[in-house]
């Protein structure tokens, strides 16, 4: 989706204007100069080039396309290379090129890259540049790590575990692989490169100096058909690595600026968080602009919603779940769950309003009021 669109599934591209064709719809939200990549049910993948200039049609505004045209206009280009149906796709930074990953029902992760061959978007060619095949069972999320730790690609598989990919200076990716949740995991997100409280308090994050830059931490949060949802660090100390850590042998830090090298770096697990009673669907980590306070969303098949916050780096996680009883049609929702299974979580760029997808087909928005109270403040069908 493009422009002024924003997806409740995930990805995303300020600088393109390109959109992946799939089963869902967009919703308008006003942001601007956005791409959004989605997931399908088959094994192709589709791009659309919208930087076309158009006239207002009554859907939109002028100069961008409505979510009808978008479906009437013929891609640019199928992108095939799957063998089974493509569950999701992620952008990568636009500081990279045109860079997209993929991951599919098949086992694999492609990762394509567009060359250009002519002026405007939609001119080039694509072509796959790594095909990531550790995993034995079927890749369910990818998510590309915040663009100031570098080229770097977290995969969430069936078979339980967690790959990262990470590009090198010589052209060659390493990977990484550990055990993440033994019944299979189910989505990833990378939390914020800006650490919490350092807009306030950049002192205290960085050091003895206010004017040092904190050193942007790797973490990511995954969610699993154990119920659970965990929260991992990468740890380029092993010495300071607790028992239980998971080691990432061969794993290169040289093309992660600010980093130091380190071929023994360890996966942590920092924490885990409790309160699903059934599969963890999605997880988002909400964008942080250095406010003291983290957000996390999470769904699941038990139809809840949880919102996890944490105050501080020495802080727990505490949890709070959204009261789907007032929605259209749920007046009779037990202990205010979702009317159906929910399957998808996403915040806006700005971190303050969180979509919800059922699949009932219904998307829900979200916003925390100035009581500290979550209240749904739209509903609309996808």
């Amino acid at each position: 989706m493009a422009s002024n669109r924003y997806s409740v599934l995930k990805g995303g591209n300020a600088d393109d204007k390109r959109v992946l064709q799939s089963k869902s719809t967009a919703i308008e939200t006003s942001h601007e100069d956005m791409i959004v990549s989605c997931y399908a049910v088959i094994s192709t993948i589709k791009v659309f080039d919208l930087s076309s200039p158009i006239a207002s049609t009554g859907t939109g505004a002028a100069g961008q396309k409505s979510v009808a045209q978008i479906k009437n206009n013929a891609p640019t280009h199928t992108l095939t290379g799957h063998t089974g149906p493509v569950w999701q796709v992620a952008w990568a930074h636009p500081k990279y090129g045109s860079i997209l990953a993929s991951c599919s029902y098949d086992g694999k992760v492609l990762i394509w890259k567009e060359s250009t061959t002519g002026t405007g978007a939609g001119s080039g060619k694509w072509t796959t540049i790594k095909e990531h095949s550790l995993h034995s069972a079927s890749v369910n999320s990818v998510a590309w790590a915040p663009h100031e730790l570098g080229a770097i690609l977290a995969c969430a598989s069936s078979d339980g575990r967690v790959s990262v990919l990470t590009f090198k200076n010589d052209g060659t990716w390493d990977a990484s692989l550990f055990t993440a949740h033994a019944t299979g995991c189910n989505a990833i997100s990378w939390s914020p490169s800006v650490l919490p409280g350092s807009l306030i308090s950049p002192q205290n994050l960085a050091g003895s100096s206010s004017n040092a830059q904190p050193t942007p931490v790797q973490r990511f949060i995954t969610a699993g058909s154990d119920n659970l949802l965990k929260v991992w660090t990468l740890n380029t100390n092993p010495a300071t690595s607790p028992s239980g850590s998971f080691s990432t042998p061969g794993y290169d830090l040289a093309s992660t600026p600010g980093a130091n090298s380190n071929a023994n770096a360890t996966w942590i697990l920092e924490e885990t968080l409790e309160g699903h009673s059934d599969w963890v669907r999605d997880v988002a980590w909400a964008p942080n602009v250095g406010l003291p306070r983290s957000y996390v969303a999470s769904c699941g098949q038990d139809r809840r919603v949880f919102i996890w916050t944490k105050d501080g780096e020495q802080k727990k996680w505490e949890k709070v779940a959204l009261d789907a009883g007032g929605l259209e049609g749920n007046a009779n929702s037990e202990d205010g769950k979702f009317p159906s299974v929910v399957w998808r979580v996403s915040w806006s760029l700005a971190g303050n309003i969180l979509a919800v997808s059922c699949a009932d087909g219904k998307v829900s928005l979200w916003k925390e009021n100035l009581r500290g109270k979550w209240e749904c403040i739209s509903e609309m069908d996808s």
